[in-house]
C-alpha cells in the first residue's frame, strides 16, 4: 500500500471481513448462553451487524472497490478461541461469562477499527462514508455497554456461584515412583 486512500481501502475489506466472521459466530454463541439476557442482546447486535455490512457495502460501491480478496486474520482468531470456549464449556453460569468476553473482545477490536477507518475518511474528505461508520461505531460502543451491563448486573455473579456450589474436583492420585 501506497496511498492513505489504499490503506482505508484495505480497512474496509478487513472490518467488511471481521463483521461477516462475527455475524457467523454469534448464533452459535447465543445458541450456548444459558442467559436469556445475553442471548437477546447477541441476537440484537446480530441484526445490527447486518446492517452494518450493508453500510460497508455502500461505502464500497460509493468508493468504486470491491470488497473480496481480504481476510480478517484478528477476526480469524477471535472466532477460533470463541469456538475453543464453546467446546470445552458445558452450557451454564460461567460459560455464559466466557461468551461475554469473547463477544467483548470482538466489539473492542471493531471499535478500535471503526474509529480508525473514521479519521482516515475524515482526511480523504469522505463525508458521506464518515457518517455511515459514525452509526456503526456508536451501535459497537452501544453492545460493549450493553454487554459489561448484562455480564455486571447478572452473569458474573452466576459463574462466581455457580464455582462455589460446584463441588470441587477429585485430584488424581498421584503416581506412584517406581524403584528400579
Amino acid at each position: 500500500m501506497e496511498t492513505l486512500q489504499e490503506l482505508y481501502q484495505d480497512s474496509i475489506k478487513d472490518v467488511y471481513s471481521a463483521e461477516k466472521q462475527f455475524i457467523r459466530a454469534m448464533p452459535k454463541l447465543a445458541k450456548k448462553a444459558q442467559s436469556e439476557t445475553l442471548k437477546e442482546a447477541l441476537h440484537t447486535h446480530l441484526e445490527q451487524s447486518q446492517v452494518q455490512v450493508e453500510r460497508l457495502e455502500q461505502i464500497a460501491e460509493a468508493g468504486g472497490f470491491k470488497l473480496r480478496g481480504k481476510v480478517c486474520k484478528a477476526a480469524q482468531g477471535l472466532v477460533e478461541e470463541a469456538q475453543e470456549h464453546l467446546e470445552e464449556g458445558t452450557p451454564g453460569p460461567v460459560l455464559d461469562a466466557a461468551i461475554v468476553a469473547c463477544a467483548q473482545k470482538n466489539e473492542h477490536y471493531e471499535i478500535g477499527t471503526y474509529g480508525t477507518i473514521i479519521a482516515w475518511a475524515e482526511q480523504l474528505g469522505e463525508t458521506d462514508a464518515v457518517a455511515l461508520l459514525r452509526e456503526s461505531l456508536a451501535e459497537e460502543e452501544q453492545t460493549d455497554k450493553l454487554l459489561s451491563g448484562v455480564a455486571e448486573k447478572e452473569i458474573n455473579k452466576a459463574a462466581l456461584n455457580a464455582e462455589i456450589e460446584a463441588p470441587a474436583p477429585k485430584a488424581k492420585p498421584k503416581p506412584k515412583a517406581s524403584v528400579k
